[in-house]
């Protein structure tokens, strides 16, 4: 059901409309609920986007302890066993509940699910739904159940500005929709709202994921994690359309190479070749391009005119860019596509500041460490969802009869930052670009004008990035390129960050020789 704001009070409240957001409020049911979506429900989120599957051991030679293994493999060491275990082990049967909610997952003649091979996996394990269109095929179906259920109002059109805090906890979230502003009263608040591809030029995510969640957390004191984990998808259609079309891991599952413009196969001698971990991928296709080549996706020979059917979006997103996949290669560069990092959670999605929980992108559970394994994103946002949920219903409501007022902030444009984050926080960094980035972004963070909620998001990743003088997983320093031998992860709070950063200014100060 649709509704206005009013009479709302009390109600958790749920920041976000992709699959994390709407399985969470579906979870909630039948507990009255508030689900605010910046777009029409819907519309406008990563999960849309989404080619990949979700991946689950469901296959007679697969199991919970291999996709375990193979979990920990690509995260590098820093990846929370005990969180990974759990999500691997919830996954089948995540699977068979989005079933019973309406999602379409492709099967096979016999009606069994289809499994498919994505990079760093030792079995198929991965469900798809038309092919290539599965978050797709996810937000369709919760988007209906959730239209179906009376105890979910939806407030479409509206942004969460601030949350309000009251003791040092969550007392309300600000929410704004044509400059007209609402407080509304909660004890309960889950931020759903996706990642941080947004900050860049070249993404695969809605140029409006940039950050906000962890902006609305970091601002309310909550402690961040593992920010430097910036995952680029190494094949992204190489045009001219932004947000930038994704050409699925899964076509190089079906036997697609990575080639150079005279056809140089430079992944062959790599292990794992084409599937090899993304971060080991996109640092060889970015080394290509370094070195003036250009890099096609060659799907010439393992599909041919089989490519249509077997990825209609993504053969749809070539022939509209003028290229045909099935007779020519496809032209890839790397993209912004996944933050491993985020709001730091327990197993239960809570964050530091109590009342406030994360779910989905925003939130860093453990799960992926260093390095995301292809189509554990989709799968974390629907198993951590369930128990999200739970959490939150087990809390007390409580709402104020009064909020006290809090100023309106302007609406957040990423516009001014995405030139300096592209420069200094791509795939591969060094501190002397990544401290004058920071240097840079310091002045907007502590404005209080439209970039200021993502530049602070961008200063926090950076001031991260400063401090892991190392290279591990998706994070790469140039000046720092050993791995250390113990895995750490990181933590961080925007008050730390802004007075850390302060010290930039002076180049004497040991704070800024330290960082």
């Amino acid at each position: 059901m649709t509704a206005g704001a009013h009479d709302l009070r009390g109600r958790p409240v749920i920041v976000g409309a992709g699959v994390a957001g709407l399985l969470t409020a579906l979870l909630l049911a039948p507990e009255p609920v508030v689900l605010i979506s910046r777009a029409p429900l819907g519309g406008d989120s990563s999960s849309m986007l989404a080619q990949g599957g979700m991946a689950a051991s469901l296959g007679g030679d697969d199991s919970p302890d291999l996709h375990l293994a193979d979990t920990l493999a690509a995260g590098d060491g820093l990846c929370d066993e005990e969180a990974v275990r759990r999500q691997v082990e919830a996954a089948p049967r995540t699977i068979e509940n989005l079933q019973r909610l309406g999602v379409l997952f492709d099967c096979g003649p016999d009606g069994s699910l289809r499994l498919g091979l994505e990079a760093a996996h030792s079995r198929q394990r991965i469900v798809h739904a038309a092919g290539d269109a599965t978050g797709r095929e996810l937000v369709r179906a919760l988007t209906a159940a959730v239209r179906r259920t009376p105890t979910i109002t939806v407030l479409e059109g509206m942004e969460a500005r601030r949350l309000l805090i009251e003791d040092g906890a969550v007392a309300g979230v600000l929410v704004v929709a044509d400059n007209s502003a609402v407080a509304l009263s909660t004890a309960r608040v889950v931020l759903a709202t996706g990642g941080i591809g947004g900050l860049y030029g070249d993404t695969t995510n809605p140029l409006g994921s940039f950050g906000q969640g962890l902006a609305l957390a970091a601002r309310a004191g909550a402690e961040l994690a593992d920010l430097e984990f910036v995952q680029f998808h190494p094949t992204a259609l190489d045009s001219p359309r932004r947000p930038m079309p994704l050409v699925s891991e899964a076509v190089r599952g079906e036997g697609a190479w990575l080639v150079d413009e005279h056809g140089y196969r430079f992944l062959a001698d790599t292990p794992g070749a084409e599937l090899a971990p993304r971060d080991v991928v996109a640092r060889a296709v970015w080394q290509q391009l370094a070195a003036g080549h250009r890099v096609f996706l060659d799907a010439r020979q393992c599909l041919g005119q089989r490519f249509t059917d077997r990825f209609p979006t993504i053969a749809s997103l070539c022939l509209e860019a003028g290229i045909d996949p099935a007779t020519q290669p496809i032209p890839v560069h790397p993209a912004v596509h996944y933050h491993m990092g985020g709001i730091a959670v327990d197993a239960d999605g809570r964050s530091s500041v109590p009342g406030l929980w994360a779910c989905g992108e925003v939130a860093r559970t453990g799960l992926h460490g260093a390095n995301r394994l292809a189509s554990n994103s989709l799968t974390e946002a629907a198993v951590c969802a369930e128990w999200v949920a739970r959490s939150v219903a087990a809390a007390p409501a409580r709402a104020r009869s009064r909020l006290l007022p809090a100023a309106l902030p302007p609406r957040p444009d990423a516009s001014a930052i995405r030139p300096i984050v592209s420069r200094a926080f791509g795939i591969v960094r060094d501190g002397e670009t990544l401290r004058e980035a920071a240097a840079a972004l310091l002045p907007f963070a502590e404005s209080d004008n439209a970039a200021s909620d993502p530049a602070a998001v961008a200063l926090m990743m950076m001031l991260a990035a400063l401090r892991r003088e190392e290279s591990r997983g998706a994070h790469c320093r140039a000046d720092f390129p050993q791995r250390d031998a113990q895995a750490r992860s990181s933590r961080l709070t925007l008050n730390e960050t802004l007075e850390t950063a302060a010290g930039f200014a002076d180049t004497s100060s040991p704070l800024a020789r330290r960082a």
